[in-house]
C-alpha cells in the first residue's frame, strides 16, 4: 500500500481545513497556495471529501471549502480511505475467497496484524491533532515575491 497523491495532497487540504476551524469557508485558490496542491488536483480532491461529509463545498466567486465535523472527530485514517478506499495490504486480506490456503497460512495472519495495527494507527490521530503539531500559519510556507528584499 502506498498513499497516492491524491491521498497526500487531502491530508494537506484537510489539516488547513483543521487549522482554521471547523464550518469557516477558505477559498480553493488560497487552499491551493497554501498547502502547496496543485489547482487541478482540488476539485476532484474536494469531490471525495464532500462525499464522505467531511467537508462542504460552496460554489461561486464568494465559494469555497469548509471543514464539516470538528477537527477532533476526524482521523487521518477517514481521510486516507477516503481517497485510497479501505487499506489493505495484500489481496487474500481483502477478498479471503481467493486464496485457497488463507485459513492456515502464516504470513496471512502477519498481513492481518500489519493492517490492523496500520489502521489502528492512523485512525488513532486526529485533524485537530496534526494541526496542532503544524509549526506556523500558514500551514506550508508561502513563496516570497520577486520583488521582495530579504
Amino acid at each position: 500500500m502506498r498513499l497516492t497523491r491524491a491521498g497526500e495532497y487531502a491530508i494537506r487540504c484537510m489539516i488547513y481545513l483543521a487549522h482554521k476551524g471547523q464550518g469557516v469557508l477558505i477559498s480553493k485558490q488560497e487552499i491551493c497556495e497554501r498547502a502547496e496542491i496543485p489547482s487541478h488536483f482540488m476539485a476532484k480532491i474536494a469531490q471525495e471529501l464532500a462525499k464522505a461529509q467531511l467537508i462542504i463545498i460552496r460554489q461561486g466567486p464568494k465559494g469555497g471549502y469548509s471543514l464539516l465535523p470538528q477537527p477532533e472527530d476526524v482521523s487521518l485514517l477517514q481521510v486516507v480511505e477516503t481517497m485510497i478506499g479501505e487499506i489493505f495490504l495484500n489481496d487474500c486480506i481483502d477478498r479471503p475467497q481467493i486464496c485457497t490456503v488463507s485459513n492456515s497460512c502464516s504470513v496471512h495472519k502477519v498481513w492481518a496484524t500489519a493492517r490492523n495495527q496500520l489502521r489502528e494507527t492512523l485512525d488513532g490521530v486526529s485533524l485537530a491533532e496534526l494541526a496542532e503539531k503544524e509549526s506556523c500559519i500558514p500551514v506550508f510556507p508561502i513563496p516570497l515575491s520577486s520583488n521582495s528584499k530579504e
